[in-house]
Formats: structure tokens, C-alpha cells, sequence
């Protein structure tokens, strides 16, 4: 379990030039290597205490133990959640931190294994034609692999829960071991179809609100989201804190070995320009808005333009519009891309568009000023949050192709500007998107939640 100690430089990590050692509570040791930018990390966490401490709160906080749920982990890729989970959990694991992750199995992906220091288990769900029906098998498998965990005397301080899916196995095992839970909301079913219209909806809200009614915090990926989980799901706004999503930007690297010349002809000529699109097909995406908005910016650039629209699922509507609207040559829909495959496209196109008419905040945003793109988006839930209008990237009216037409013409139209937006927005990524820094502040959160656990009688 978690434990405060007080204050002592002794008790701050040691480090040294190649390693440092952890003591974790049950006496296994473990050696961790480390980069500048995680001891760099360490050292403003260091910090951070060292800091606390003088304002007269004298504790030094030890590592903890995490059981983490959420359903879908690389390989297995359905939405956002996969990448935010990959990329949060090792930084809490650099930061000393014991982190247990149930998800669902995948492919031949391994039952069992260990991934930049998380311990990974992926669990068995039957396959049913029925998807609520599978969502009830599956958190009966999470919460057998979680109470088996529990009962190894892994001792866990905290549960995260990742959204509703997995929000039956994680109450469950609140109540019955009596360990605070913690859900991120990475999106609500109101915001996701602009309101509730059927038994589905009604059910999955019901869902939302039971979970962040059962979580002793409720954490969410912008202040948008923060309002709507209070509006829409009758949460408290004191008990929901707001911690952006992050990106590795060092996935966007330039292969100098790679030929990108001939590696963009597979989609434009040479002379052409590339917009694309990366995400889901799902209304909400906007992606219709984009086509509409196609026809303006084809006839401007004199035809020398190609819009490639990346992402799984059934597109057919969307080529028929596309065919309606005349632009069937100057579009490609590729289906899903692979991320080695993706990483390499972000880096040759000329501007990415995401048009959303509802986004929680817009991690392909942050995958394009990765990439060096630039970027244009609508002014739809987060993403006022993440771009700068006329600093890092352009922002347009929600659901307006004539307003999206301008914003990518501003783009494709004004290279200097566009070069400017692009380095800005690289220079963000540091200073408002960094996994380190957004995993101290998630820490915080969960530090918080130990602590007031202390004090109660459960």
C-alpha cells in the first residue's frame, strides 16, 4: 500500500550516471536506465515535493499500485484510449510507480507480458453478435483477472477506469476490496451523438453517470470536458480535474533512409497538394463538412489538390457524397493505415483538416504538429483548447464548409505562415502536451485520492 513518510532527504530516489535503484515495498529491487528527459522528469518531481514540504505539508510520497482497466491496448486499437493508456502508464512507471493493466486479448498479442514497465493482462471475452451482451462478458473477465490480482496480495492503493465500458468490473471491485477508483471520461454518449435518442443512449448515459458517481475522481481531457461531465452526467465539477492528453513526438521522425519522394506519389503527383483526414468515420468527425467543403478549394488551387481520408470502417456514404459533389478524382479513402505506415504519410502531406462536430479534445491534432503539419479545425468541444488560431494551426466555424474552405486555403495558400504555425506548434508539444508532465500531474491526482482514503472509515 501507499505510505507517507516524513520528510527526509534520505528517503528522496537516488540517482547515479547509469541507473537508479527502487525499493519497491515488497523488497524487490529494480534497476531503471534512464534519459536526460526523465531525470530531468525526476528532478522536478523532486521538486514538487521538495516544495510541499516547506509550505509545511512534511510528507514524502512512496511508490503506489495501480490497477488500471481499460479495453483496448496496442495492438488493439478501436479509438484514442489505446494510445492514451500506452503512453501514460510508463511515465507513471519511470515516476516509481507498480502499474497492472487489464484489457481484453487481441490477435496473438501475448495473454500476459510486460510493456515499458507495465504489467499487462489481457483477458478472454467470447465472441457475441449481441455488443452489450460482449460488454458484460468482458468486464466478467476483467473483474475475475482483477480479484485474482487483488487476492495475490498485489495490495493495490488505487482502479482506473477508462471510460464506461469497463465501468461494471471496476465498481464491482471497488466495493467488494474496498480500493478508491478513479474513471477517465474521454467522452460521453450525449456529446457523441448531440443528445440522447434511443435505449442505447439512454443506457450508456446511465452507464457514464454510475461510474463517475462511484469514483472518488473523475478525470477528463479538457476544460470543455470538465463542463459537459457536470452538465450531462450530474457530476459534481469539484470532484473532476482536467489533465490534457499527451503525445511522443519523436514518432514523427524523417528516415533518411526512406525515399518519401516516391512514397507520396502512391497518393499525389508531385505538384499536387495533400489535405487529409485521419480518424474515425463516425458523424461526429465531421468528415462530410470536409467534402463539402472540398469542391472550393479544388477550384482555387486550379485542381492541383488531393484530399486523403485515412481511417476504418464503411465509407461508402461518404464516397457517394463524394460522387454527388463531383470530387471523386481529386479524393482517396485508403481505409486503416497502419501507425508505421501513418508516421511516414503525416510527415509528406501539406495540411491536415479535422473537422469534428464534437471532439473532447483532439489527439490527432497533436500527432500532426508532431509531424510538422499544418493544421486546421473546427471550434467543436477541446480543440479551441490544443490550437491557437493564427499560432498554431487555423480554427473554423463547427460544421461550416465554407469557413473549412477558408481555413485550409489559409493554409495551402500562405506557405511562410503555415511554416511559422507549424514550428509553434511543435514548441507546444514541450511546453503544454509532454507525457511527463501530464503523468506528475495525474500523480497528483492520485496522491490525493490515497491520502483522503487514510481518513476514512471504509
Amino acid at each position: 500500500m501507499c505510505r507517507f513518510a516524513p520528510h527526509s532527504s534520505v528517503n528522496f530516489f537516488r540517482f547515479t550516471r547509469k541507473a537508479r535503484k527502487l525499493r519497491i515495498n515488497n523488497g524487490f529491487s529494480r534497476f531503471w536506465y534512464l534519459t536526460l528527459d526523465e531525470i530531468q522528469s525526476y528532478c522536478l518531481c523532486c521538486s514538487l515535493i521538495l516544495e510541499a514540504s516547506l509550505k509545511g505539508t512534511h510528507l514524502i510520497k512512496t511508490p503506489m499500485k495501480i490497477l488500471v482497466l481499460a479495453w483496448e491496448f496496442p495492438p488493439r486499437i478501436v479509438g484514442g484510449i489505446a494510445r492514451h493508456v500506452a503512453e501514460l502508464y510508463p511515465e507513471l512507471v519511470i515516476l516509481g510507480h507498480e502499474i497492472h493493466l487489464i484489457t481484453i486479448e487481441f490477435g496473438q498479442a501475448p495473454a500476459m507480458e510486460q510493456v515499458e514497465g507495465v504489467y499487462i493482462y489481457r483477458v478472454p471475452v467470447l465472441p457475441n453478435d449481441d455488443f452489450f451482451e460482449w460488454v458484460g462478458q468482458m468486464n466478467l473477465s476483467m473483474g475475475k483477472q482483477g480479484g485474482s490480482l487483488i487476492r495475490e496480495s498485489l495490495d493495490f492503493d488505487l482502479i482506473h477506469a477508462h471510460d464506461w465500458l469497463v465501468s461494471d468490473a471496476a465498481i464491482a471491485l471497488k466495493h467488494y476490496f474496498k480500493i478508491p477508483l478513479i474513471a477517465t471520461i474521454h467522452a460521453t454518449e450525449y456529446g457523441r451523438c448531440q443528445g440522447l435518442y434511443n435505449d442505447t443512449n439512454y443506457y450508456i448515459d446511465r452507464k457514464e453517470k454510475e461510474l463517475t458517481h462511484d469514483a472518488w475522481r473523475v478525470i477528463v481531457c479538457s476544460q470543455y470536458m470538465r463542463e459537459e461531465v457536470k452538465r450531462v452526467l450530474d457530476c459534481p465539477v469539484d470532484k473532476v480535474d482536467v489533465v490534457y492528453n499527451g503525445i511522443r513526438p519523436h514518432k514523427k521522425f524523417k528516415d533518411p533512409a526512406f525515399d518519401y519522394d516516391e512514397f507520396r506519389r502512391r497518393f499525389a503527383q508531385d505538384q499536387e497538394k495533400i489535405v487529409y483526414y485521419v480518424g474515425r468515420m463516425a458523424p461526429e468527425k465531421g468528415v462530410a463538412v470536409l467534402l463539402k467543403a472540398a469542391p472550393k478549394v479544388i477550384t482555387s488551387l486550379g485542381e492541383w489538390v488531393k484530399f486523403v481520408i485515412i481511417g476504418g470502417g464503411s465509407t461508402q456514404h461518404l464516397q457517394d457524397l463524394a460522387d454527388d459533389q463531383g470530387i471523386t478524382p481529386w479524393c482517396e479513402f485508403t481505409g486503416f493505415m497502419p501507425d508505421e505506415e501513418l508516421d511516414k504519410f503525416q510527415t509528406i502531406a501539406d495540411c491536415a483538416v479535422f473537422p469534428s462536430l464534437y471532439e473532447p479534445f483532439g489527439i490527432v491534432a497533436l500527432e500532426s504538429f508532431a509531424a510538422r503539419v499544418p493544421v486546421v479545425v473546427s471550434d467543436a468541444g477541446g480543440l479551441p483548447e490544443v490550437v491557437q488560431h493564427e499560432q498554431t494551426g487555423i480554427i473554423t466555424w463547427a460544421n461550416d464548409p465554407d469557413s473549412l474552405a477558408w481555413g485550409i486555403l489559409e493554409v495551402l495558400q500562405n506557405p511562410e505562415l503555415a511554416s511559422q504555425w507549424v514550428e509553434n506548434a511543435y514548441a507546444t508539444l514541450k511546453e503544454r502536451f509532454c507525457w511527463s508532465t501530464l503523468a506528475l500531474e495525474t500523480e497528483k491526482i492520485y496522491y490525493q485520492v490515497a491520502e483522503e482514503r487514510q481518513g476514512v472509515e471504509w
